[in-house]
């Protein structure tokens, strides 16, 4: 018997199930979405950066249509998810990159996604049971991107679990199955595992649930996204690498050389009316459902290759759903799926599947919204009464599918990707997928330097898979907390900054106005019941080339895709705002209040909707803003406190003061030469400058040299803007904090059985 025990044969049994159960629970610790590391560097602001001016990138295009050396290496024709992405890989490889879109960057599909980062589970089942090899290729790709998505921008997108409720017995092992089949598929680079719940364990996660014959629940991770957001960080990563970019110009015309060939394209700024030449050794084609007409353009016998398929998606009150958890339904009354996820605060319920044609704003058909309402009803406990009026939005994206020009007739649509060069030379990329966008980009650049012979101009290959979006490295999911103590924001629209612009939160902090309250200090609300302020207005005009107002709240805030009713309400304000950095007149300020109004027509907006007034100004209003103030900080006075009573506050300064440290730091920096776009102090001056405050004078050099070890500056020589404005903060808080009294008597022992804890 104690052989059989100690045999080699048991001994290596056991060795092997030991080292199995240790490797497993070494991956088990070890998987889940990896977040960048917090430190000291991540709750300061980045080093500053404006991009170029929209003028700044027209002047560039007008420039290559006039001097060969200027002439662009390659020009691509869309703003979307694919063209952003094609951008993005192109000039990381150092070729010289152009972009350009008809519209605004994310205006078509991009924007009206169902907002996910997945595989598709409804993917591999088809290809499962079908045995179509191209959508397990399909999903395959998609998770290894998914993997990559969440590294690249951390910020604009998250892990999140998704509910499949069980109302059979038989589906408990046949969804559990395909859940562990998409575990696998992802390999190392899954989430988090699937997992059963029990019918308990699923009404506490998701209350809202119906409960009546649910024998339990299926929970699989996928990724989600803010898809606009997204895109414009995309665009404004390839121009921080060098490319230009240009929205609201549309391509009117191909240009061919002798042979047939084409070298560039004539463009036309739709808002100045203005046309020229872009010459470029090659131009791409990535207008997703548009990618017909330009096609026809090139050739005029051409055949369409795109069927645009509707994606009718509504916005549900927040109650809808529980703000950690998705819901999807993969069997709806009709065949098709439907997910029911929480986004911005709000929940997001789609999407149909349904031929459609081409057009620029889609609205959603009302058939298709009550649909929706009634499989979500189904789902839905009795006791809530899902009704017409809590749809606070509905929108319609166009699916690109292709067919394969090369293919034979009888090839069906794919929902994958396609690449194709036409005779001219023009490179077409259609079909695909936001979670795909990296890996189309890739392809596609692949093919272009091969096919416009630009071997000698790449600099390196694809770096997509490692290049973090713009806004990405300094951020942290501490970050808010730092928004907060500097700026003095509610906590909703810190966390809104942060998980929207990433580090760039800072830049758009700094262009907000004092609200003239207690608190919060800064951050002027659009409308009270969603965390968008005024600030992203100013920066989406001055950092992210927003020329319209639908610009504003339909890509760069996503207040028109959670309400198209509260959005309607803040058109006047936003006029006012974009007017005042583009110098609107009062023509052009109401012609933007009327395209607002109908563009959130498209939005779910009731029909026959009139337009809202401008916002007027009396005699006293104009008189006040004529001499620099604001009628709002003016009604809205109050005494500023000392720095010294601001230790008790959750902000580390008062309102408007931020502004004037850096007056005093501007007045003290004049005679010295800018470095690197930021002027910078020495470190003497800086504690001369700290003394010279009102409130700070008290501040030793004992005081000063401490403070910079605390903050990690103490081998530093010189200090910019912020961190000058980091060593005053730090300086409020250790320095000039009350110190506590001195205890007169030590504290006496209380023993255990007085102290509640004893018998």
């Amino acid at each position: 018997m104690h052989r059989r025990i100690f045999s080699r044969r048991s001994l290596t049994i056991v060795s092997l199930a030991t080292g199995t159960v240790l490797g497993g629970g070494y991956h088990y610790l070890n998987s889940g979405p990896s977040y960048p590391l917090s430190s000291k560097e991540t709750r300061r602001p980045p080093p500053p950066w404006t991009p170029p001016s929209r003028k700044e990138m027209l002047d560039a295009l007008v420039k290559s249509g006039s001097s060969p050396a200027d002439e662009f290496d390659v020009l691509i024709i869309g703003g979307g998810a694919t063209g952003a992405g094609v951008a993005v890989d192109a000039v990381t490889r150092g070729l010289k990159v152009a972009l350009v879109e008809r519209d605004d960057f994310s205006s078509g599909t991009s924007s009206k996604s169902t907002k996910l980062v997945h595989g598709g589970v409804r993917y591999l089942q088809k290809a499962v049971f079908e045995l179509d090899y191209e959508q397990y290729k399909l999903v395959k790709e998609a998770l290894h991107e998914r993997k990559i998505f969440l590294q690249t921008a951390p910020y604009l997108s998250n892990m999140l679990p998704i509910m499949l409720p069980l109302y059979k017995y038989w589906q408990v092992p046949y969804y559990w199955i395909g859940c562990k089949m998409y575990d696998i598929l992802a390999g190392k680079e899954n989430m988090e595992t699937s997992y059963l719940m029990t019918k308990g364990k699923a009404l506490e996660a998701f209350p809202m649930l119906k409960s009546d014959g649910l024998v339990g629940a299926l929970v699989y991770y996928d990724g989600q996204h803010n898809d606009s957001r997204m895109n414009i960080a995309l665009i404004m990563t390839a121009v921080k690498y060098g490319a230009v970019a240009a929205n609201h110009t549309e391509v009117v015309k191909l240009l061919k050389d002798a042979s047939g060939k084409l070298n560039g394209v004539r463009v036309r700024d739709n808002l100045a009316g203005k046309e020229w030449d872009v010459k470029a050794r090659g131009v791409i084609n990535a207008t997703g459902p548009f990618t017909d007409p330009l096609l026809t353009l090139d050739n005029p016998s051409h055949k369409p290759i795109v069927q645009p398929s509707s994606g009718i998606h509504i916005t549900l009150p927040n109650y809808y759903s529980p703000r950690t958890m998705g819901l999807l339904d993969p069997a709806t009354s009709d065949g098709r799926v439907i997910f029911f996820l929480p986004w911005q605060g709000n929940t997001i319920a789609g999407a149909t599947d349904t031929p459609a044609a081409v057009e620029a704003e889609p609205k959603a058909p009302e058939e298709e919204i009550r649909w929706i309402l009634e499989e979500v009803r189904r789902y839905l406990s009795p006791d809530i009464k899902v009704r017409r009026g809590d749809v606070l939005s509905a929108w319609s994206g166009l699916r690109p599918l292709v067919r394969n020009p090369s293919a034979s007739t009888t090839e069906g649509l794919v929902r994958n990707h396609m690449i194709y060069v036409s005779d001219s030379g023009l490179l077409t990329i259609a079909g695909g997928k936001w979670t795909t966008y990296r890996a189309m980009g890739e392809e596609t650049v692949d093919e272009a330097v091969k096919v416009f012979g630009l071997e000698g101009k790449v600099t390196n290959g694809c770096v997509t898979d490692r290049v973090r979006l713009i806004g990405s490295d300094g951020w942290s999911r501490n970050m808010f907390i730092g928004l907060i103590q500097r700026y003095g924001l509610s906590t909703d629209v810190a966390k809104h900054l942060a998980e929207n612009y990433g580090d760039r939160a800072w830049t758009v902090c700094s262009l907000a106005e004092p609200t003239g309250q207690l608190w919060p200090l800064h951050g002027i609300r659009l409308n009270l019941q969603y965390p968008f302020i005024e600030a992203e207005v100013r920066y989406a005009v001055r950092h992210e080339y927003a020329q319209t107002v639908v610009d504003v709240i339909a890509r760069r805030c996503r207040l028109s895709f959670l309400n198209a009713q509260a959005t309607l309400g803040t058109l006047p304000r936003v006029v006012e705002i974009m007017a005042e950095d583009l110098n609107w007149s009062h023509s052009r300020q109401q012609a933007e209040i009327e395209r607002a109004t109908k563009f959130l027509a498209s939005m779910g907006l009731p029909p026959g909707i009139e337009p809202p007034p401008l916002k007027t100004h009396s005699f006293m209003e104009k008189f006040w803003a004529f001499g620099g103030f604001t009628a709002r900080a003016s009604s809205e006075a109050r005494t500023l406190r000392v720095a010294r009573e601001m230790v008790y506050s959750r902000a580390q300064f008062e309102a408007g003061e931020i502004s004037a440290l850096h007056d005093a730091f501007t007045a003290r920096t004049q005679q010295y030469p800018a470095v690197e776009e930021e002027t910078r102090l020495g470190r003497a001056d800086v504690i001369d400058l700290i003394k010279s405050l009102k409130g700070y004078e008290g501040v030793s050099q004992k005081d000063y040299e401490y403070v910079l070890t605390e903050t990690g500056f103490a081998g530093k020589s010189d200090f910019n803007f912020d961190e000058f404005v980091e060593v005053c903060g730090e300086l409020r808080d250790i320095v000039l904090s009350p110190a506590p009294k001195a205890l007169v008597a030590e504290r006496s022992r209380i023993p255990v059985e007085k102290s509640g804890g004893g018998v």
